[in-house]
């Protein structure tokens, strides 16, 4: 594996705004750093127990998000996952997921110049995606540990509650990500007051 063992740097398609968080004390924007992911797509044993990867258990409902340290798996369809980890373990993850899916017929492909995340957090963070996203985002609904494709203003995004706290994950395709990254900053610099409870 010569080939993956010296990755070229990647530039962070948002520039000098990924050092920077922007919004107030209610919304908070920062462009994520970068980040490994993959796109899994896997159809699951009917009878046998579910493999775990990478430490991630996959036979959670659909519409879910776990976490095993940094490294994540979004659950967004009955055979689909997007998994999500640092920079710096891309091979050593990459290398778990194969490992833990021998035997099983599988699509594993990395992702990582393609996605881009933005964290949106803070006390009215729902009020802000709520803006341009159409989902029911109370507690009740959307609650920590959810994650589903939807749309923010026109672009298609993944969004990932990780949190009790209000933190979200916003992913979208680097295409997007200045489009998405302005349209959260118009909706944090809108929202104000008190956070509503």
């Amino acid at each position: 594996m010569l080939e993956t063992r010296y990755r070229a740097a990647r530039a962070l398609p948002l520039g000098a705004l990924a050092r920077a968080a922007t919004g107030g004390p209610n919304v908070t924007v920062r462009p994520a750093g970068a980040e490994t992911r993959f796109s899994l797509r896997v159809r699951l044993p009917g009878q046998q127990a579910a493999p775990r990867v990478a430490g991630l258990a996959l036979d959670g409902p659909i519409n879910t998000v776990v976490t095993e340290g940094e490294t994540w798996a979004a659950r967004l369809g009955p055979d689909e996952w997007l998994i999500g980890g640092p920079e710096a373990d891309a091979d050593l993850l990459q290398g778990r997921i194969a490992q833990a899916l021998a035997g099983l017929p599988h699509a594993l492909v990395e992702v990582s110049h393609r996605n881009v995340g933005i964290d949106v957090s803070g006390p009215r963070a729902a009020v802000a995606l709520n803006a341009g996203c159409p989902l029911d985002l109370s507690e009740a609904a959307f609650p920590a540990g959810r994650a589903t494709r939807t749309l923010l203003g026109k672009a298609e995004i993944v969004l990932i509650r990780l949190t009790a706290e209000s933190r979200y994950r916003v992913e979208c395709w680097r295409s997007f990500s200045t489009y998405v990254h302005g349209f959260l900053n118009e909706a944090a610099f809108g929202v104000e007051g008190p956070a509503e409870h």
